[in-house]
Parts: structure tokens; sequence; C-alpha cells
């Protein structure tokens, strides 16, 4: 439990004011006064302080060495100290760190979080011309080059966030405080824009924009389009690039005599390129197999950009071309596997099977190399599932330091914001983590975190105690009902002793559950004869927590899913039995 020992906001936290004279006394008395008149009017919303020090925590600096009992002291969003032994402002509220770590707060190296998204795409096979889960590729007519299909580089994220977007608290519970978002569809998507998952105005979350112009390699879709296939795609970027440096040119040429001189033609997609190159922002290049990473470095120095790969599963393969280039990555953690609904008895080629096997192994090979590398969700529905895959890494021969960093300040740092996130340094931003244990073991809990100097608490979903009078573990067919008509779907269920339910459930596309593949549930317990669990699915455009409650008899269930208000009836059967 954390306690607050001095001055807490929460009024049901356990408070304990620390000594003040009697001028202390009196000013808090006068503030205390203040606070409450403005309160009657109405005239603002009540808030916590600007000051906070978690005191005696172990502290995970990422920058530096690990501060085995210290003090990290925050003042209007901003880290201001941090020490074993720092002096604490006497209007710090303070938390008592004893048993707790602090860590610099998660960022995720490229997601849509704040945007809405699309319906995550079921894992698949080894992809051949970007990442895993490509974007759906846009439906547009195009009569050649001139038309510039599917480019809107001029897009920028930090004009779109919408703060009501339901997934920033789950990933900040989680730990995570920031992320690179980026739209998705397209050759030119967009631009990305780093942000803090948290704030009243999307301004408020902006840390940095445009942070990246980000590309794709996908092609058009049908005959009729331009370009229409991976070949294409590579030759129109060229030439987009080639169109932005010659635009440059005449734009400076016209700039400093213009007088006799027609005027340059605006091109938007041209200047936001030229933009990105003048500035030294990073370009960010798909590449998730070892000859699709070597192409891309090849095309990356044609372009002359600032490269970063994104993908990068199969780095393992090329992990010293990747060191000698110094080119940064960012690996999907999203790792591939077999496909959930194909046939158990068809073939699978070898390569296939080593991609699926090795993928983990990247990080560590790519720590050996030197490459400087972060790590990012590639649309896992959920933040477990991210933190789940990057054990996966560790175990797969990654330091458990490098792992955090990949997380942290090597994010920081590809991103260009390492002077302002990614560590526990005086001056940067105060985006924290706070939790009882090692954030990669999955018995850890995230007690809160720190986003700009505010503090979010988690809060721990409420259970009854009651010991579990059935067994839920094994695979259970599920049937939701709604007036649209059945859905099927499968469930792979593990129970614990003491009544802790994981696992995860596979269906196909419905009017219930939508087009879900395989996600992990979270939040699972068995007490008595009841169960519940939360799945998040996509509806809409943005993942939706759906809670599956009810009780078990033998090899039955039943109950209700229960999601953005509706609620449906279900049946599940256990063929076979325990």
């Amino acid at each position: 439990m954390v306690i607050f020992r001095a001055g807490s906001a929460n009024s049901s936290a356990r408070l304990q004011r620390s000594r003040a004279c009697p001028s202390t006394l009196q000013s808090r008395i006068w503030v205390l006064l203040i606070l409450l008149v403005v309160v009657g009017l109405g005239a603002l919303r009540a808030e916590e302080p600007p000051y906070f020090a978690i005191h005696g925590a172990r502290i995970v600096t990422v920058s530096g060495p690990v501060i085995e009992k210290g003090t990290v002291v925050i003042a209007k969003g901003l880290i201001v100290a941090v020490g074993p032994e720092v002096p604490i402002p006497p209007e710090a509220w303070v938390i008592d760190g004893k048993g707790l770590t602090v860590y610099p707060g998660l960022i995720d190296a490229l997601t849509d979080l704040g945007l809405g998204s699309a319906a995550p795409a079921a894992p698949g096979r080894q992809p051949t011309a970007g990442p895993p889960s490509a974007p759906a590729r846009p439906q547009q007519v195009s009569r050649g080059p001139e038309d510039r299909p599917a480019t809107t580089p001029w897009v920028n994220p930090a004009d779109e966030l919408k703060t009501d977007d339901k997934r920033l608290e789950t990933w900040r519970n989680a730990g995570f405080t920031s992320a690179l978002t980026a739209p998705k569809l397209g050759i030119f998507p967009g631009q990305g824009a780093v942000i803090n998952l948290a704030g009243e105005r999307p301004g408020e979350m902006v840390v940095k924009s445009p942070a990246t112009l980000n590309l794709t390699f996908h092609p058009m879709a049908g005959f009729a389009n331009f370009p229409d296939s991976l070949m294409g795609v590579r030759a129109y970027i060229e030439q987009v690039f080639l169109d932005a440096n010659q635009y440059a040119q005449a734009e400076t040429v016209y700039d400093a005599h213009p007088r006799g001189l027609n005027r340059p033609t605006y091109d938007r997609t041209a200047l936001v390129v030229a933009d990105t190159l003048h500035g030294g922002r990073p370009v960010l290049l798909p590449a998730n197999t070892a000859p699709q990473i070597l192409r891309t470095l090849v095309l990356a120095d044609r372009l002359a950009v600032h490269p970063v790969l994104y993908g990068v599963q199969q780095g393992y393969a090329v992990a010293d071309t990747l060191g000698a280039s110094k080119v940064p990555v960012l690996v999907s953690l999203k790792w591939p596997e077999k496909e959930k609904d194909a046939d158990p008895d068809a073939p699978q080629e070898l390569r296939e099977l080593r991609f699926r096997d090795r993928a983990p192994s990247t990080p560590a090979a790519l720590e050996k190399a030197g490459v400087k590398f972060a790590f990012y969700s590639d649309s896992l529905p959920s933040p477990k599932d991210f933190l789940k895959n990057a054990k996966k890494a560790i175990d797969a021969g990654l330091a458990a330091d490098a792992a955090l960093r990949a997380f942290t300040l090597s994010t920081a740092e590809i991103l260009g914001v390492a002077d302002q996130t990614g560590s526990i340094e005086p001056g940067k931003i105060a985006n924290l983590v706070i939790a009882d244990g090692d954030l990669f073991n999955e018995k850890t809990k995230v007690k809160m975190t720190f986003v700009d100097g505010r503090r979010y608490e988690v809060h721990e979903p409420t259970r009854p105690t009651a010991p579990p009078t059935v067994k839920l573990t094994g695979k259970w067919k599920l049937t939701v009902t709604s007036p649209e008509g059945p859905q099927e779907a499968s469930a792979d269920l593990t129970m614990a002793e003491n009544g802790d339910l994981s696992g995860s459930v596979t269906g196909q596309s419905g009017p219930v559950l939508g087009r879900m593949g395989t996600v992990s549930i979270s939040n699972g317990w068995v007490s008595g004869n009841k169960f519940s669990f939360t799945i998040s699915l996509p509806m809409g455009g943005n993942p939706v927590d759906t809670t599956f409650s009810g009780t078990v008899e033998g090899d039955e269930m039943k109950g209700s899913a229960s999601a953005a208000g509706a609620s449906f009836d279900f049946t599940g059967s256990r063929p076979g039995g325990v």
C-alpha cells in the first residue's frame, strides 16, 4: 500500500501531515481558505498540488546507476531532484516509497494512441513488403505518379488527438506515459508526433511535433492504380524525394531573386518532405525480413535521409550489418505466429518455423552488435501483451536493463526527445511509473504513474474473495447471442489455485465480437462458481473493453458479455471435460 505522508488530494488515502512552524501553518490555512472560496464559487476544478516527493523508494534512473533507496522530487511537472539524500521541500506532498520501485515512464515507439485505430489484423505468415499487421491499402484511383496517390505527408497527428480515447488510460495504467503516434494508411500516411498519454486538452499532450515522417511500402490495390507493386512503390517514393529536393532548390532561388522569375507552384507534399530533409528529422521506413532490411538500407542511402527502420523482426540475421550502418531501428513486439485458423495438418515451411522461433532473439542480437533499438506495440491489443512479449526477448538473451532502455531512453534518443524524457534526471518531464517490483514480472503491479507531474493512481478491479469451487482450465466453445444473430468463439483458459484466470479468446468476424482474431484476457478471476474476465475488442475503430461474467456448472457456463453499455448473453461448453 502506498502511503501519502503529507497532503494528498485523495481523501481516501492515508495521510500524515509533516510538522510545520506556526508561520507555515498559518500560510497553509490561508491557502485552504482560498481554495474553499474558489470551489464554492465553482470557478476552478480542485487539483492536486504541483509538488511531490517520492521518498524511500528504489529508483531506476536508466541514465545512471540504480539508487537502492532514494527520493525523487517533482515540481510543476518537472523532476527537480533525484538521489539518495535529497532534501524534501516543505510544500511537497510525500509519497512513501518503501517496497516500491520508480521507473521512467515507458514509451511506445510507434502506435496510433489518441487517434483511433483500424481493427488489428490477425497474426499471419512471414511478411513480404513490410512489418506485421500492415494497415489496409487505401482504395484510391490514380492516373500516374503526378497524382501523388496515397500521399498525405502533411497530416499531423498533433492536430487530431482525442483526449477521450479510452486506450490512453489503459496503457497509462500499465506504465506507459508517452508514445510516438502516427497515422497508418497510405504510402506517405503522415507525420509522427511524440505525445504524453494524459491531458485535458490535446495541446497539453504534445511533446514534439512533428517528430518523424512515416512511410510504408504497401502498393495500391488493383491493376488500374499506380503504384500497384512493391517495385513501383519504391520508385514512386524516390521520385517524391527528388521532387522535394528540386522544389526546395527552386524556392531558394526564387526567394533570393524573385524579379523576372516565375514563382514555383505550391506543392504541399514536396514542402513537407523538403522540410523533413532540411530539419534532419527521422524518416521511418518499414523492413521486417533480412532481405527487406538490406534493400531498405540501400534505399535510405539513396534518399539521403536520416532513416529509422521499423519491423526488423528478422534483425538477428543481419545484426552486424545494421550495427555497421549506425541506423537505429524500432522492433515490433508482435512476434510472428501461426494463423489461429490455419489447418493444423497443413505443412509449414521450415523458414517460417525458424522465423517464428528466432524472432524474439533479435533484440539480443541487436544489443550485441551495438544497434540502437526501441520497441513498439504494432497493434497489440493490450499493454500486458506488449510487456509479456518483451519478456520473451529477455528469455531469449536480452539483458533486462537493455529491455527497459528500449522502452525508455533509447526510444527518446531515437525520436529526438532525450533531453525531455526517457530517464529520471533533474530538468526532465516528470513522467514516472511506480510499481511494486520488476516491470517484466507478470505479478508486478503498477501502483501509480506520473504524467507531466500529475499523479494517476491505478485502482485494482474489485473481485469476490471466496475460493473457487469449479475448474475453468481448458478449451471452451463460446456462443454469444445478439439481435443480429449468434457468433462463435473459443477460449483457452488457465485457472490458478487462488482463482486467477488467464488465457485468450479467439473469434471470427461477427455482429458482437467484430473482427477480433485472438486476444488475451485480463482481470480474470474465479470465485465460488462465478467467474469474470475482460478482453479488448476493436469496435468503431477503437479498442473497447468487453467483460464476460457468469457461472459454471461442470463443463457448461453461461452469463453475459458487456461492452460500451450493451450486454449480450453467452453460453459455453468444454468438449471432453476437464
